[in-house]
């Protein structure tokens, strides 16, 4: 595959680019191979009117004298014949166009033609694009040009911070970061890839742009670019690296025990070259791709020798396990169970990946003369896999089984770690649900926990809630027959989740029956009905009770594993929004879409969790860009749930921000998955307020309304009847009934007890209704009303939309208006941060940031941090 990578969007890196050789005419930009210094400075440059001379020096090139000084003049050779003789003489003899004096080209004479070139071709910018690159004598005679021409716009990129001070006192450093995972994301969302496969790539790239698009060309190999970074440092740092590598946890002290006992100065050497991260005890590579660089380059037998070191100096039995398997091929019954035994102590542990390796391990180490305990090594390995989210090594260690002589259970339970390792993308296991079932028989407890997954799949890809209970139903009869205790919660908690989808009126019984089985002993806390439990008293508004039912499965969550820790903490910040505590919801949500993206799970519904956090208290176009993410993720795992989901916040952000034609585009995809899935229970999803207030301001009223009366008919939750009511209102109002529509939405407002945003959100409903009755007054208490509401919530988008109500957008494109990057940071400072933690915050220095913070105040008239703070209220 070609992958053709598009620029993603660094405001704020480019913008100080550009606002230090604007203002200082001289910066240095700092940061690893690889990241992105030059696009930033292509795209900070491109924008003046001035001539760019782009140096791009190779290393051969580091050792040929004035070779960069000589790019220059030809760039700027068109005044030549202008030049004193002296000095033309040593243009002509730089550029071997006469033969250099017998003493060598008169050093003086090179650097006074070099002033009088480009200050007859005035302004130029001379960019040196990793100028660690750049001869010696070239980079002192760019110095020198430097000191004495304030005209001169120099840039440098790949020197090194302490490089700016020979380019004067007025010289700025801007670092330019990697990118992050939502950064990544964008960079490859034009190619073929699916979203678990850019989760990974940006695991394996470290955020490094170019190694991304290296990796997504070619998602197998070890890309070239990351063999010539290991060029970079000698043979003793590789082996000091691959020890390093070879760890699960490596350290400075660990890598030392080793036998490296230059341990410091090697990791020092590595961190230099961009390979490691520096200033910790902790060895973090910069990206993934090194370790398994380092593995390609040393061979086996390095390899093997270093996991022997490794496994006589680490104190934790599971890593001394772990290395004394990986230092041999050769079987060995009593490394298989040392193995095998870790393997549980990891699962003990709740640590399903490490414990699905060491499975794994046990088993290749098995000797052939034992091969049914060989098996069931392999049966743990595929489960402790698909619990983990491990498809590859479920996958490998299910063909392995099923290759072999084996008990049909065997068959059975790894065909389902495969269904379980596939996550959200459940609908591309059909063949493994059908070989499953028919491996089964008549053996109940094995019938149930296939049908567990099948209604699971009926749920969740298939669209048909109903044959998901009646699957889940059977799963509990069946398992309770056989005694599977754990089975039958599971099914009897997918069965009361599907009644509650339905309306059923059995839901309560079942939960109880399933909340009366969960001993705390289910195979996964995600799937247990005290999980349920705390989701359903978040549907029903039960915002305390879910949120301390949430917290106080927080450290199971935290010990269970990555899958149970990624549902609590989502759904924790879904709590968290609802209640008005935005800024704890986004901590939430971030800490829930770090685990995903680290191991590499379906990202959709984290995404949408982000959406759901960004769009209370973060950003609307934040949320927009998580939801629009989401709803592709899950659309190509045919995840229909989350789909819709995703969907409903994009189209409420689109709602909110006046852009009615497109919110009702996506409301009505989301009418529509909702309506094929059998979705009835409106507390679930709550699409249809939004939906039919779409519909008004469209000029639908009459279906608004239907939609309003039909789903008013299906619930009973007071927020649910609230909102379509605040729709109501919007369709009173599209029919001239003002005054009508303004009674009803302060009804409306008091309704929203204990969910700031929703009632803030109805007072500038009541704002508007009252601007048309030219009642200004009522208009603006209502909005301030609500800026209190949002501002005590943290909603910051929200406090936007209040200000822009009552006309103080400062929306301006004019002169005045703040770029992004001084929105950044007028938004920093506002929040009562200061000049050095917005530095490191944007990647600026202290003197960018400074300067930046001047023109911040010019533009907006202010003269203090406390009358920024004052303007921005509202705007954050």
């Amino acid at each position: 595959m070609r992958l053709t990578a598009r620029i993603v969007d660094r405001h704020a890196v480019e913008a100080a680019v550009a606002a230090a050789l604007d203002e200082r005419g001289r910066v240095v930009v700092t940061g690893f191979p690889g990241a992105g210094k030059t696009t930033a400075l292509r795209r900070a440059t491109e924008r003046g009117a001035a001539r760019v001379v782009w140096l791009a020096p190779a290393p051969a090139e580091r050792e040929l004298p004035l070779a960069g000084i000589a790019e220059v003049v030809l760039a700027v050779r068109e005044h030549v014949d202008r030049l004193p003789p002296a000095q033309a003489a040593a243009v002509a003899a730089l550029l071997r166009t006469t033969e250099p004096p017998a003493g060598g080209i008169d050093p003086l004479a090179v650097r006074l033609a070099l002033l009088a070139l480009l200050s007859a071709v005035e302004p130029v910018t001379i960019v040196v694009d990793d100028a660690a690159m750049l001869d010696l004598d070239s980079a002192a005679v760019l110095s020198f040009l430097a000191r004495r021409m304030p005209r001169l716009r120099v840039a440098l990129a790949g020197a090194g911070a302490d490089d700016a001070g020979e380019l004067g006192e007025d010289a700025e450093v801007v670092e330019v970061p990697v990118f992050d995972a939502e950064e990544t994301a964008c960079l490859l969302g034009a190619g073929e890839l699916s979203p678990r496969q850019v989760t990974r790539i940006h695991r394996l790239s470290g955020g490094f742009p170019r190694l991304a698009c290296d990796l997504a060309a070619a998602p197998d190999a070890v890309p070239a670019r990351a063999r010539r970074w290991l060029a970079r440092v000698d043979d003793e740092v590789r082996q000091t690296l691959l020890t390093a590598a070879l760890a699960t946890r490596p350290t400075a002290r660990l890598v030392r025990r080793a036998g490296r006992d230059r341990a410091d100065a090697d990791l020092a050497v590595a961190a230099a070259a961009g390979l490691v991260r520096p200033g910790t005890d902790e060895v973090v590579f910069t990206a993934g791709i090194v370790p398994l660089a380092l593995r390609e380059r040393a061979g086996w037998e390095a390899v093997a020798a270093c996991h022997a070191r490794l496994a006589d100096v680490d104190d934790d039995p599971v890593e001394q396990a772990r290395h004394r398997a990986l230092a041999t091929e050769e079987p060995s019954a009593a490394l298989a169970e040392e193995a095998a035994a870790a393997a549980e102590l990891s699962r003990r542990r709740h640590d399903r990946a490490c414990a699905a390796e060491l499975a794994m391990l046990a088993a290749d180490r098995t000797p052939p003369g034992m091969a049914r305990v060989r098996v069931d090594r392999m049966v743990a390995a595929a489960e402790y896999a698909g619990r983990a989210g491990n498809r590859e090594l479920a996958a490998n260690a299910a063909s392995a089984v099923l290759a072999a002589e084996h008990e049909p259970s065997a068959a059975v339970r790894v065909r389902l770690a495969m269904v379980d390792a596939a996550g959200q993308s459940i609908e591309d296991c059909a063949e493994l649900l059908a070989a499953a079932a028919d491996a089964a028989g008549d053996d109940p407890a094995l019938r149930a926990a296939v049908m567990v997954r099948d209604a699971v799949k009926a749920n969740l890809a298939d669209g048909d809630p109903e044959l998901a209970r009646d699957h889940a139903a059977r799963a509990a009869v069946l398992a309770a027959e056989s005694g599977a205790r754990s089975v039958e919660m599971t099914a009897l908690t997918m069965r009361a989740r599907i009644e509650w989808t339905l309306c059923d009126p059995c839901y309560p019984r079942s939960l109880a029956a399933a909340l009366a089985m969960d001993d705390g002993a289910t195979r996964d806390l995600h799937d247990s009905a005290r999980f349920l439990a705390a989701r359903h008293a978040f549907f029903e508004d039960r915002l305390t009770d879910a949120e301390s039912m949430l917290v106080a499965l927080l450290p199971e969550a935290e010990r269970a594993g990555a899958t149970d820790l990624v549902e609590v903490t989502r759904s924790l910040a879904e709590v968290q929004a609802r209640a008005g505590r935005c800024a704890d919801a986004i901590v939430s949500a971030n800490r829930a879409l770090a685990v995903t993206t680290g191991l590499e799970l379906s990202p959709g519904p984290s995404w949408y969790t982000a959406a759901v956090a960004e769009l209370h208290g973060g950003s609307f176009a934040h949320a927009r860009d998580y939801a629009d993410r989401g709803a592709r993720a899950s659309r190509h795992e045919h995840d229909a749930i989350y789909l819709s989901r995703n969907l409903h916040v994009v189209g409420l952000v689109d709602l909110v921000t006046g852009r009615s034609e497109r919110a009702l585009t996506a409301l009505r995809a989301v009418r529509n998955i909702e309506s094929a899935h059998g979705a009835r229970n409106p507390s679930l999803l709550r699409w249809h307020g939004d939906c039919a207030e779409a519909l008004a301001a469209t000029g639908q009223v009459d279906d608004a309304l239907a939609l309003i009366d039909d789903t008013a008919a299906t619930t009973r939750c007071q927020t649910v009847l609230a909102a379509l009511d605040r729709a109501r209102a919007s369709c009173l109002s599209a029919t001239g009934e003002i005054g009508a529509a303004a009674d009803l939405l302060a009804d409306v407002a008091e309704r929203f007890d204990g969910q700031p945003v929703e009632r803030g959100r109805t007072l500038l409903a009541i704002a508007r209704a009252r601007r048309r009755q030219r009642r200004w007054a009522a208009a603006r208490a209502a909005v301030a009303t609500a800026t209190e509401l949002f501002a005590a919530a943290g909603a910051q988008p929200w406090q936007r939309l209040a200000l822009i109500a009552i006309g103080g957008d400062g929306g301006s494109t004019g002169p005045t208006a703040l770029t992004p990057a001084e929105e950044r940071l007028a938004d920093l400072v506002a929040r009562g941060i200061s000049n050095r933690q917005a530095a490191d915050r944007l990647h600026l220095s202290v003197k960018t940031v400074e300067a930046m913070l001047t023109r911040i105040y010019r533009k907006l008239a202010v003269t203090s941090r406390a009358q920024l703070a004052t303007t921005r209220t509202g705007r954050r």
